[in-house]
């Protein structure tokens, strides 16, 4: 892995009231079109108002090439100048997310080349950052296996980013999944920088007297009262639908004109597979605004 750095970091910004958390170490995918168009626009935009750090990745694919390799041949080797056009290639992908980030004002920022295998690298890599963004797919139609692997492993937030359409800002008008359980409260916690910036959000709760353990008397309120005290002015939504819960969400969030939804992830991964729950599932396939996701 390759890292070439530009400013000096920030200092950090000690907790205080009214100042629960900032991100302040940002990793974005930066190696797609699309990602270019969208995560690092967006990215770039959080870096600023947090005052943070912006670690731009490409994947060269090397490691790929070699197991490749191994897998023809038993014993074969990849030589140096069978990876050069894979690792020219991300490196003039950095290079322009370098011009990206210049153009955007920036003050902090470095770009990464990873030749490892992206979805344990990625999870290292997520350690030692407060949000990963990253674009939905790799222009395959469906949700990249990296994406999923990371938001399911990596222990850190996962702002997900539509490929299919031009995605302005972020974090202005906030939808907030809430069905009572550990994922979803992470996933607040995790989004509440943006939700102070906002200053308002919407609490979503669909069919939440089905659930009276999770939610208590009133649906909802409990999470209200949280996130007022975090300074966040709250309207609860309440809502009974046979509709999946994960199509409702986005049925709502165009209804609302929302910029970002929050929600918890769910699903597993076992022998390299990875089972997504069902409203993950459903956000993911359908989504057409920036999601703001972890497990």
């Amino acid at each position: 892995m390759m890292a070439c750095e530009h400013g000096v970091p920030p200092p950090l910004t000690p907790l205080t009231e009214g100042n629960v958390m900032s991100y302040k170490t940002i990793l974005v995918q930066a190696d797609l079109p699309d990602a270019v168009a969208n995560g690092v626009r967006l990215a770039a935009q959080l870096a600023n108002d947090e005052q943070a750090h912006l670690v731009g990745y490409a994947l060269s694919g090397a490691d790929q090439a070699i197991a490749q390799c191994n897998a023809a041949v038993a014993g074969m080797v990849a030589l140096p100048t069978d990876l050069g056009a894979l690792t020219e290639k991300a490196d003039a992908a950095l290079a322009e997310f370098s011009k990206q980030a210049q153009g955007y004002g920036v003050s902090s920022y470095e770009s990464r080349r990873i030749d490892d295998t992206p979805d344990y690298a990625l999870v290292m890599q997520a350690r030692y950052a407060d949000l990963l963004v990253m674009p939905l797919n790799d222009n395959s139609g469906e949700p990249s296996a990296v994406l999923q692997y990371v938001m399911l492993h990596g222990g850190k937030p996962v702002l997900i980013v539509p490929t299919a359409n031009k995605v302005e800002q972020v974090g202005r008008a906030p939808l907030l999944a809430w069905d009572g359980g550990q994922q979803a409260a992470r996933a607040i916690n995790a989004a509440l920088p943006l939700l102070q910036r906002a200053g308002k959000a919407t609490l979503a709760v669909f069919n939440g007297t089905e659930h009276y353990a999770a939610h208590g008397q009133q649906p909802g309120a409990d999470m209200a009262t949280y996130l007022a005290r975090q300074g966040i002015q709250v309207e609860v939504v309440q809502r009974s639908t046979k509709q999946a819960i994960g199509l409702a969400l986005l049925e709502l969030a165009g209804e609302l004109k929302a910029d970002l939804l929050v929600m918890g992830g769910y699903g597993h991964s076992r022998l390299r597979e990875i089972a997504l729950g069902g409203a993950t599932r459903d956000v993911l396939k359908h989504m057409n605004l920036p999601v703001l996701m972890t497990h």
